[in-house]
């Protein structure tokens, strides 16, 4: 009896083959803001794991666009397509920032076969409850497990957007480690919206009367899980604190100003609880188990490279 493999596990030299036609309209200078903290990304990474992945995308876009052409045709309407959504999760620290930059852009640029698109980015940090409820609920040691963010705003934009209407997220800083008052982001309509962050493929969770409602990744049409080794990906935690303690947390503004004046023992002891008490914890037990949910899981090696492809079966 063979054994469900409802993933196909490609390798990089296969997965790098698939794009080969198409030219990679994407120079070094612009490529340099995409990366993020201690991701060294480069054109060749891009051109043969980012390029294929955005072809892929097209297809279901392209798919996506039939399909609703032909649904409007059958039940007698004319309703325009809703912009096509999709989610990027995965551990802090593993790059999925970067992920989610360069779709952006390679998706919004056009060529030859396709029109420019309006690709629209947000991470859902702005969704995190103001770390005044946090503290009132005690869950600031928990910030950015799921319990810390306010879901039912969250699906309110994604379904928001998914309707065709405004949607509107709040507005996060990460220098000040809170909600800006009154700070928010408008999403208008885009052909493409983009959602990044940890929990974004989280599954639903049955309510006290038994019913299991919508969760956001209901409304996504295509999703990727950013992976890598635990070891891996704590060590780039730890790199980054410390690039981050030697500048942005030197900042006045900084909710972070707090560890610059540590000696360096002191401050890979702080940046170790965060990990060892918080985002590990939240890794193995709310991110890790929602891998499986995703439409492409890319690989990562030690390194920062891909190493390998997983894509869902269709």
């Amino acid at each position: 009896m063979k054994t469900a493999k409802p993933f196909l596990r490609l390798s990089r030299d296969h997965w790098s083959n698939l794009a080969t036609s198409r030219r990679l309209a994407l120079s070094d200078d612009a490529l340099a803001p995409l990366r993020t903290l201690g991701d060294p990304v480069d054109l060749d990474q891009v051109r043969q794991v980012y390029l294929p992945l955005t072809e892929l995308i097209n297809l279901y876009i392209a798919s996506a666009a039939a399909l609703s052409q032909q649904s409007n045709a059958y039940l007698g309407l004319a309703e325009s397509p809703t912009p096509f959504v999709i989610g990027i999760a995965g551990s802090v620290a593993v790059g999925k920032s970067t992920v989610a930059r360069l779709l952006r852009q390679l998706l919004s640029t056009g060529n030859q076969d396709l029109p420019a698109r309006q690709v629209d980015l947000i991470t859902t940090d702005g969704f995190l409850y103001p770390n005044a409820t946090l503290e009132k609920r005690g869950l600031m040691d928990k910030k950015g497990f799921p319990e810390s963010y306010d879901q039912a705003g969250l699906l309110r934009f994604v379904m928001d957007v998914k309707s065709g209407l405004t949607a509107r997220s709040p507005l996060y800083s990460h220098m000040t480690y809170d909600i800006v008052p009154g700070g928010q982001i408008l999403v208008e309509r885009p052909d493409i919206l983009i959602i990044e962050g940890l929990n974004v493929l989280q599954p639903a969770r049955r309510r006290s009367g038994g019913a299991m409602g919508p969760v956001i990744s209901d409304f996504f049409d295509f999703s990727v899980y950013v992976d890598a080794p635990d070891t891996a990906v704590k060590q780039w935690f730890l790199e980054r604190f410390e690039h981050l303690r030697q500048t942005a947390f030197a900042d006045p503004a900084s909710y972070f100003r707090q560890f610059v004046s540590l000696s360096p023992a002191e401050a890979l002891a702080q940046a170790n609880h965060y990990w060892d008490d918080i985002n590990g914890p939240n890794l193995e037990r709310n991110i890790k188990p929602t891998r499986e949910r995703a439409t492409v899981v890319i690989g990562k090696t030690a390194q920062h490279d891909v190493g390998w492809i997983r894509v869902r079966r269709v």
